[in-house]
């Protein structure tokens, strides 16, 4: 039978109170964002909000906890834009969406920096329990969103990008599962010269942990020929996206190609406002489930397909309390 675990990708939107004093602390320009010296009040109002976050995922009994990156103003560009060798360009479209980032342009050795670390420490302290789940970007989107002024080859780039993303998960304290957020995988796919090279730098970074590894994608369906390649990485899971792009070819690579013993289920929507019920959730989880005609699996993670700061911060908790109420054993689903 397979264990549902309830989680989402991380990134949350930030509390109200928080995008208004925040706002008022570090201003409003592209040189007031985050950059990894900020001062005491700053940091201590990114203490609280991270103790709401993790506070509301509790309530709301979600199976695994994150930190919910509200110091990440540039998304998933986040590891890179706080680096002390690496500078801050242009604004740059964050994927196909009405967001922006900071150029992250590399211009010397990425050494470890252990900003992320840091912060998933203090939500160890808050939760005290195996709960724990990581986030990080994956290497190959991670390089994709950055501009590289220093190693000079995007092959040797994206080595150094997954050497310094395992050098960070090393530093992490005791979690139970790490996320590896590849949206690029679908948005942007590698050319022939790098799709090889993709499995062996997410490998390099989940080799860094001993928790199990989900390689989550989404806003679409992968190619065929991009998944073939990722079955190579040596991870437990691999997310899927079932609420945007094409779900009958996600189903064809899964049954074609087989996918790892676990897997994680984009189902719930984390661009649109609509909260999902949990016994709609459920019936998405059965659905998926169901079509899968290559194996069953130990376990099921049940998650929104993207990140959630898309959200107003009262959809993004409703969505938690649905996830969370689906896995559970005793929920009814109608036929």
């Amino acid at each position: 039978m397979t264990e549902l675990v309830s989680t989402t990708p991380g990134l949350y939107p930030l509390p109200d109170w928080a995008k208004q004093e925040l706002s008022d602390l570090k201003g409003h320009q592209k040189h007031d964002l985050i950059s990894g010296t900020e001062g005491a009040d700053i940091v201590g109002a990114y203490d609280r909000a991270r103790e709401e976050v993790v506070s509301e995922q509790g309530d709301a009994g979600l199976d695994r906890v994150v930190e919910g990156q509200l110091r990440w103003d540039d998304m998933l560009a986040h590891p890179l834009t706080v680096h002390e060798n690496v500078e801050t360009g242009g604004i740059v479209r964050y994927y196909d969406n009405n967001n922006f980032y900071r150029d992250p342009q590399v211009r010397g050795e990425l050494t470890f920096s252990g900003d992320v670390a840091a912060e998933l420490d203090a939500t160890a302290d808050l939760l005290g329990d195996e709960s724990l789940q990581a986030v990080l970007p994956g290497p190959y989107s991670l390089s994709d969103l950055a501009t590289d002024e220093h190693y000079g080859d995007e092959a040797d780039f994206l080595d150094a990008v997954s050497e310094f993303l395992a050098g960070e998960v090393d530093a992490f304290p005791d979690h139970e599962t790490l996320f590896l957020l590849e949206p690029s995988l679908v948005f942007s796919p590698p050319g022939e010269d790098v799709d090889e090279r993709v499995a062996e730098a997410i490998s390099a970074v989940s080799d860094a942990t001993d928790a199990d590894v989900v390689v989550h994608t989404y806003w679409g369906a992968l190619d065929e020929k991009v998944y073939a390649h990722l079955m190579d990485a040596d991870v437990d899971a691999i997310g899927f996206d079932f609420v945007a792009g094409d779900r009958d070819q996600t189903l064809y690579n899964i049954n074609e190609y087989g996918t790892k013993d676990d897997i994680a289920l984009g189902l719930v929507d984390g661009q649109n406002t609509l909260v999902e019920d949990p016994e709609t959730v459920r019936e998405r989880v059965e659905w998926t489930l169901d079509n899968v005609q290559t194996q069953t699996f130990d376990t099921a993670y049940v998650t929104s397909n993207t990140e959630l700061f898309y959200l107003p911060e009262n959809r993004a908790t409703e969505k938690l309390a649905a996830l969370a109420a689906a896995t559970e054993d005793e929920l009814e689903v109608e036929a």
